[in-house]
């Protein structure tokens, strides 16, 4: 009676057991053949890596997926809900994009020459119930580009002005902006302070004067190659000014002298010289040269062998648009004999005349022997001997004395020319000398 009472009682609990799985089984189906589901649905083997690509490259997503069955792979661009291809086959009509099956599992979406506008996510879709994705990312860098508007274009400006230089660019990332001058001179901004390369968009140059004239370099970068620059030319316009190391310059006749002035002026300048109000054109006896250098220019008159009407008040001329100025150099006369006494010595050589002095004894001693040899013809031709020896020791003494007087009267000739060559020279050093203070006391009163 017992174990009956106790059968029943656990077929009771069997069927009410077996009541509450059922139960259980239809409120959950899913979770009851959970196992044999997730055995048999595809799975994405790996993510889909991001990509950063540049303009005009090609930009490739793989998606891999295992145990696909009969279900299909599509690609979506998910920004624009644009369905791209299913399977292999595209949808979009965009020619650049190709997908491809690669060792039964990697559907591989490429896209060639790649643009800008491509940038955004990419969805590689399985069409199970519910579906299953994943996405990847595609950026675009950009290399800069210098945009020609609001990019300043070469500017003219008066010195003094105040000058505002501006360069726009585009790219991915934003291009950074440097600027720089062509030929490494310093930039002056504000603040009387100069550098080398200025960052930023704008530079601003206050009170800009002919030193900032030149070429301006405005630099785009942002790491992606190529780097961009673009010229920018900045002309400044300011009237002739001349400048003159040499106000006075001294020549002696016959001497090749060069006269020489400096102008700086933009536009450029029409530039002369002057004498006497006249134009002096090329020739033989004048020749104007000029040297330029940017907006400066040396000009140089040479005067072959200067003459005495060449010397006076010399003009150079400097004209532009803007305006016009002149400089005066004065040439002035130098005395040849001033010039001699800086020369070096010269040696010279002085031919000397001897001259011989006849003395009175001498045609004395003639009318003697004049009168002995009358006396002899006229006593028969006979002389003493005592006689003849007297009158050979007089004509040896008579000889000595005149070869003595003789040297005597040369020697003091000599000594006549020396102290009249004395007394020139020193008339003309001491002229020269006076003319020299004279010049030196004109040149302080012209001066001053």
């Amino acid at each position: 009676m017992i174990f009956a009472f106790i059968l029943i009682i656990s077929n009771c609990c069997v069927v009410i057991n077996s009541s509450i799985q059922s139960n259980e089984a239809a409120e959950h189906p899913n979770e009851t053949n959970s196992y044999i589901q997730d055995r048999d649905i595809p799975k994405f083997g790996e993510p889909i890596q991001n990509q950063t690509i540049a303009v005009g490259r090609e930009a490739v997503f793989s998606c891999v997926v295992d145990n696909l069955q009969t279900y299909k792979i599509a690609w979506l661009k998910v920004d624009t809900q644009t369905i791209l291809s299913i399977q292999t086959h595209i949808i979009t009509k965009n020619h650049r994009m190709t997908v491809s099956h690669v060792e039964n599992r990697a559907w591989v979406l490429r896209i060639r020459d790649v643009k800008e506008s491509d940038k955004g996510w990419y969805m590689c879709q399985i069409n199970t119930d519910p579906m299953k994705n994943q996405v990847g990312y595609l950026n675009v860098v950009v290399p800069p580009d210098i945009l020609d508007y609001p990019t300043s274009t070469d500017m003219v400006v008066r010195e003094g002005s105040n000058v505002t230089l501006k360069c726009a660019a585009r790219g991915s990332p934003q291009p950074n902006i440097t600027w720089r001058r062509e030929g490494g001179e310093s930039i002056a901004i504000s603040g009387q302070r100069e550098v080398v390369t200025f960052n930023g968009s704008i530079l601003n140059i206050s009170r800009v004067n002919r030193l900032h004239m030149g070429a301006y370099l405005c630099i785009a970068s942002n790491g992606i190659p190529p780097t961009v620059s673009k010229r920018v030319m900045l002309i400044v316009h300011f009237p002739p000014m001349l400048m003159i190391q040499n106000q006075l310059v001294g020549s002696a006749i016959g001497q090749k002298i060069m006269l020489e002035c400096q102008s700086e002026a933009y536009p450029k300048s029409i530039n002369y010289w002057m004498k006497n109000e006249t134009i002096i054109t090329k020739g033989k006896r004048f020749e104007p040269v000029e040297t330029e250098n940017a907006y400066k220019v040396i000009m140089k008159l040479t005067i072959n062998s200067v003459g005495q009407n060449d010397f006076g008040a010399y003009k150079c001329v400097s004209k532009n648009s803007l305006g016009d100025t002149d400089g005066t150099i004065k040439l002035y006369h130098i005395p040849q004999a001033t010039l001699q006494t800086t020369l070096p010595p010269t040696t010279t050589t002085t031919r000397m005349v001897t001259t011989t002095a006849v003395h009175p004894n001498m045609i004395e001693k003639s009318n003697h022997k004049t009168r002995e040899e009358y006396l002899t013809h006229k006593n028969g031709g006979t002389s003493n001997n005592n006689n003849n020896r007297n009158s050979d020791t007089r004509d040896r003494d008579h000889r000595h004395q005149s070869e003595s007087i003789s040297s005597t009267e040369v020697q003091k000739m000599k000594e006549n020319e020396i102290a009249s060559s004395t007394s020139r020279l020193s008339s003309q050093t001491l002229a020269a000398l006076i003319y020299s203070l004279l010049c030196y006391c004109c040149l302080q009163i012209y001066l001053h």
